[in-house]
């Protein structure tokens, strides 16, 4: 009789024992077996029933083979999610690792966000909206939370890890949103407060075409843009910026201004490049006959480009051994000509035409169609005459300005 008592209290003793499994709650579980490689069946410690897991909820990452994530005899932290089947005493129960997980990670989030720190995550999707991203969980990035200029194509972003402000978290409707634009302004100010405290006019520095518009290139320094205007990009004429450069491409420039009020910075390439007059002297040598445009006319002659950003003037005594009246009469601005180089002067940035020593003289003059008894010309304006250059071979900024004078006279 008392050997019955004593096993009666025994067994009363281990149903004791025997936890209740009720969901949601939090068990261990060894794995006993792996079924159909689809699901891992595990014994719930201390509760004498067994529980499935499936692979899909073994971990927060994807699981493209069971047997690579878990193996019999490994001991899982488990959350109960239901009850399979109506078997009271042997009933099974769905569990699962991946929830437990996230529920860690949600609750790391949710310290982080309390405390004011970002975290770092993987970009797994570009979607119509924004970006997807694994911080554990899954998180969602507006695309107007990005960046801090429009973006095209999100895709460009696919695969990147990239350091995120956490804005809004609701655990109840797994929701997480985060901003890489709040990083990137952070970023921004305080390499702006760098570069605007160490850039000066006259430094030549190295950046990246980061972006091209019709007016200009904007060139990345650092974290901070400057622009290159059009105009300042080549000595060569420049219709628009993507014609010679590509976004991406490392540039030398100039820092022409700095405005750190605005945040303006304006740069020169062209400025960092042989200059047009140099080696003037051994490219267009005295003596030498070279092709060039007429660029513009003036009262007392033409000028002529002969390299990009070299002009020189084409005195109206040296277009023609013929008498004209004004250059207008025998030339037009786009027209393409051959000039002798009569003198150079790099120091003053002058070159002295000729086109009347490429033709033939005609038959009765002297060699400098200076001499015989030929009539003086007569010119009613003496406007002409007087902004007209003493030097038939050079010019000055008289001869640079003397239309405007004449109209000013007049």
């Amino acid at each position: 009789m008392a050997e019955n008592n004593e096993k009666n209290n025994d067994m009363l003793k281990a149903l004791d024992s025997i936890k209740t499994v009720k969901v949601g709650d939090v068990v261990k579980g060894k794995v006993l077996a792996i079924d159909d490689d689809r699901q891992a069946i595990v014994g719930i410690e201390d509760a004498g029933v067994e529980g499935v897991v499936p692979a899909k909820e073994l971990s927060t990452k994807p699981v493209e083979d069971i047997n690579d994530a878990v193996k019999v005899g490994d001991e899982l932290d488990l959350v109960v999610i239901s009850k399979i089947g109506n078997d009271k005493e042997n009933g099974s129960y769905l569990l699962s690792h991946r929830r437990l997980e996230a529920r860690k990670v949600w609750d790391d989030i949710q310290k982080k966000f309390d405390d004011g720190e970002t975290i770092t995550a993987k970009v797994t999707q570009a979607v119509k909206g924004g970006l997807v991203v694994d911080a554990g969980v899954r998180g969602f990035v507006p695309a107007s939370m990005i960046t801090d200029h429009y973006v095209e194509d999100l895709n460009q972003f696919k695969g990147q890890e990239l350091e995120f402000k956490i804005i809004e978290i609701e655990l109840s409707e797994n929701r997480l949103i985060l901003s890489h634009k709040e990083i990137v302004k952070a970023q921004h100010e305080a390499a702006a407060q760098k570069v605007f405290a160490e850039l000066q006019p006259g430094d030549v520095v190295e950046g990246k075409v980061a972006r091209m518009t019709n007016f200009g290139a904007f060139i990345d320094l650092g974290g901070v843009d400057g622009l290159v205007h059009v105009s300042e990009i080549s000595y060569d004429h420049v219709d628009k910026p993507s014609d010679v450069l590509k976004t991406g491409q490392t540039v030398k420039v100039k820092v022409l201004n700095v405005d750190p009020d605005r945040e303006r910075i304006s740069l020169s390439i062209k400025q960092t490049l042989p200059g047009p007059w140099d080696d003037i002297e051994e490219k267009a040598p005295a003596g030498s006959v070279l092709t060039g445009t007429v660029k513009r006319l003036t009262s007392f002659g033409a000028f002529v480009e002969v390299f990009p950003g070299v002009e020189g003037l084409v005195h109206i005594s040296q277009i023609s051994h013929k008498h004209i009246a004004t250059p207008a009469d025998v030339l037009k601005p786009g027209q393409e000509v051959k000039v002798k180089v009569l003198n150079v002067d790099p120091e003053r940035q002058r070159l002295g035409l000729s086109m009347k020593a490429l033709e033939e003289r005609p038959k009765g003059e002297d060699n400098d169609n200076r001499g015989g008894r030929r009539r003086p010309r007569r010119n009613n304006n003496r406007n002409v005459m007087n902004n007209a250059p003493e030097e038939e071979s050079g010019f000055s900024m008289g001869d640079l300005i003397g239309d405007q004078l004449k109209n000013l006279r007049n």
